[in-house]
């Protein structure tokens, strides 16, 4: 693991125009362990230029050509997968195991599905009279979150390589090691100069620089539901595309009929990986109010389990959360809940570990709808379980947010589940577990975002249309 003091632009790392500088933390430990450059304007503005540039050569080379530039790219990942797991380690805190199994092994299968698909998709189709072509949209300004900071990375830039755009991205500022680590797989994969370009650098200034770069046809987001609203602003007033996939409060529905250990226990999983760091995370347990006392007891045993340590410790099944800010804003949430007269089964705001962003896994019973850790996203090990009366009643808490990104629903029938999931708000629902699907479209409903990623619908999100009439 080593950082690069430069810009990735042209095919070339590049010293930055400024001399800022951005100090990357290790979250267990609070150890600063690399600096990168801190990006501005003018940095951002090479890098379009570059994109622009490119575009044209990349736009008219051949699917099948674009597919085999992926998959050296993945190819690239595979061979440096054990470095991109210690990386993510390092900056993000998350423990070695998930690391190497999520981290590192998801942003391999989502290149290797649009390397498959740039060489299969239908660019060109017939409708009656007419030639429809489906044409990238150009220059692509990619900003992604820390949360899942490689594979954010890959569901953006993969498939706009795919669809014949070129790219600026510009990482979370607490993880730009592993976006660093990317570009050397780009370069590695023999990808032309200027096809993808990183900039390092602050939200504020170079993200907000290159949201709004006149040369940038497509914004393409991750983050928080209120950096969403000022991006989509700045693009609306360019008449500019973009793509926001925003936050999430999502329900876990334990319907009277499921098994209700299975049910909570997957629950409490689902909520704990990460760190409670997941957009999707089912925060909300819903469940039915006979077998309420019981499914919180499950949950109290199940959150004992998670042993918050250190990341390289195979006995630690908890890491961190990113940051010290990070840290005192789910502490805070915490104290709210409290506050709100929500019954503290597990956990709580009081550090676990004397040194590192630990948070205690936590849950809270006897929620209503209304309290705020039943409305806000929290973003760590924070689980709030509701009473419900019928699945009416369900139904309206499951849907009373302004967020819909995903959900789960469980039953003793899949039919009964599906026609519960089928009612909800939201953009995914897991039935009964269901396992996550690479090819699956991921977005949200509401203000948990614009556009989907993944699949033929994550591809079509950079693709633009023209008709000919014959």
């Amino acid at each position: 693991m080593k950082a690069h003091d430069g810009m990735y632009i042209r095919g070339e790392w590049r010293p930055a125009a400024g001399t800022g500088t951005i100090a990357v933390v290790n979250p267990a430990d609070e150890q600063i362990i690399a600096e990168v450059p801190a990006g501005t304007a003018q940095d951002v503005d090479a890098a379009v230029r570059a994109a622009r540039d490119a575009f044209p050569g990349w736009a008219a080379t051949p699917p099948a050509e674009r597919a085999a530039r992926i998959a050296a790219l993945r190819d690239a990942m595979v061979a440096r997968k054990d470095e991109i797991a210690e990386t993510v380690t390092a900056e993000l805190g998350t423990p070695i195991g998930l690391s190497q199994v999520v981290h590192a092994n998801l942003p391999i299968s989502v290149a290797g599905s649009f390397a498959e698909l740039a060489g299969t998709y239908a660019f060109e189709e017939k409708a009656g009279n007419s030639t429809v072509l489906l044409e990238p949209v150009g220059v692509v300004g990619a900003i992604t979150p820390w949360n899942y900071p490689l594979h954010q990375i890959v569901a953006k830039v993969a498939p706009a390589l795919a669809a014949g755009c070129t790219v600026v991205l510009k990482p979370a500022e607490d993880t730009p090691l592993v976006a660093q680590l990317f570009a050397e797989c780009v370069h590695e994969a023999g990808l032309p100069a200027g096809v993808f370009n990183l900039v390092t650098g602050l939200g504020a200034v170079a993200g907000q620089a290159l949201a709004a770069h006149e040369g940038v046809d497509l914004v393409s987001f991750t983050g928080s539901t209120a950096v969403g609203r000022q991006i989509g602003a700045t693009a609306g007033a360019a008449v500019k595309r973009v793509a926001l996939e925003l936050g999430g409060k999502s329900a876990n529905v334990i319907l009277p009929s499921a098994d209700l250990a299975k049910a909570v226990k997957v629950g409490v999983a689902n909520v704990m990986s990460n760190s409670g760091q997941t957009c999707s995370a089912w925060t909300r347990m819903l469940v039915h109010t006979d077998q309420y006392d019981e499914a919180v007891e499950l949950a109290r045993a199940a959150v004992a389990k998670y042993a918050a340590g250190d990341p390289h410790d195979p006995a630690s099944r908890l890491g961190p959360v990113v940051s010290a800010k990070q840290r005192e804003r789910v502490r805070g949430y915490i104290d709210q809940g409290v506050a709100a007269g929500a019954r503290l089964v597990a956990g709580g705001s009081e550090a676990p570990h004397p040194a590192g962003y630990y948070v205690a896994p936590t849950v809270f019973a006897d929620v209503t709808p209304e309290m705020t850790i039943a409305q806000e996203e929290i973003f760590g090990p924070v689980i709030s379980m509701l009473r419900y009366a019928d699945e009416d009643d369900a139904l309206r808490i499951a849907n009373g947010t302004v967020y819909g990104l995903a959900g789960a629903v469980w039953a003793g029938d899949e039919a009964e589940a599906v026609a519960f999931a089928r009612r909800m708000e939201t953009g995914q629902v897991d039935i009964n577990g269901g396992r996550f699907n690479p090819l699956a479209p991921f977005g949200g409903y509401k203000q948990s975002g614009v556009g989907r990623e993944l699949g033929t619908h994550g591809l079509a999100e950079y693709l633009q249309t023209k008709s000919l009439q014959f």
